[in-house]
C-alpha cells in the first residue's frame, strides 16, 4: 500500500511550479502523479518520497492537502499488462475510482496507482492473484 498526497491548489499560471518548488527545497522527489481540473480549482494526486513530510511542507505554504492509502501495482512492461490487471479487478467486481502511471526506479517497470472503496479486500485479491502489490 501506498501514500498518496492530495493537493487542492487554485488553476493559476504557476501554481504547478510552486508546489513543485517547495518540495524540490525540501528534497521530496515526485514518483507519480495526475493532475485533475474544474473551473477554479484543481486537484494534484502524487505518490512522493517522503508524504508526511510533504504535506507538512505544503499545508505550511497554505495549501489544502491530504494523504490517502492507494493500492501501487508493478506490472512487466509489455502489451496487455494493465488489461490484465483490469481483468482482475472486474472479475473481482472492484470499481476503480482512479489511476496513474509511476514506475520503479530500481526495475524500471511500470507501476499502476489506483484508488479503490475497500482497499484491504483488493489488496488480498491481487497478491492471491499473482499481481506484485507495493
Amino acid at each position: 500500500m501506498l501514500k498518496q498526497v492530495s493537493v487542492y491548489a487554485r488553476n493559476e499560471k504557476g501554481m504547478m511550479r510552486k508546489i513543485t518548488g517547495l518540495l524540490a527545497k525540501e528534497k521530496i522527489n515526485i514518483l507519480g502523479s495526475v493532475t485533475n481540473d474544474s473551473a477554479e480549482y484543481g486537484i494534484i494526486r502524487m505518490i512522493v518520497s517522503d508524504p508526511d513530510k510533504a504535506v507538512q511542507t505544503l499545508q505550511a505554504a497554505g495549501f489544502m492537502c491530504s494523504l490517502k492509502d492507494v493500492l501501487g501495482v508493478e506490472m512487466k512492461d509489455e502489451v496487455g499488462s494493465l488489461h490484465n490487471l483490469l481483468d482482475a479487478l472486474l472479475r473481482s467486481n472492484v470499481v476503480v475510482d482512479y489511476l496513474y502511471l509511476s514506475f520503479n526506479r530500481t526495475t524500471g517497470n511500470p507501476i499502476m496507482v489506483f484508488a479503490v472503496e475497500d482497499i484491504w479486500e483488493v489488496e488480498e485479491c491481487l497478491s492471491t492473484g499473482g499481481f506484485t502489490v507495493l
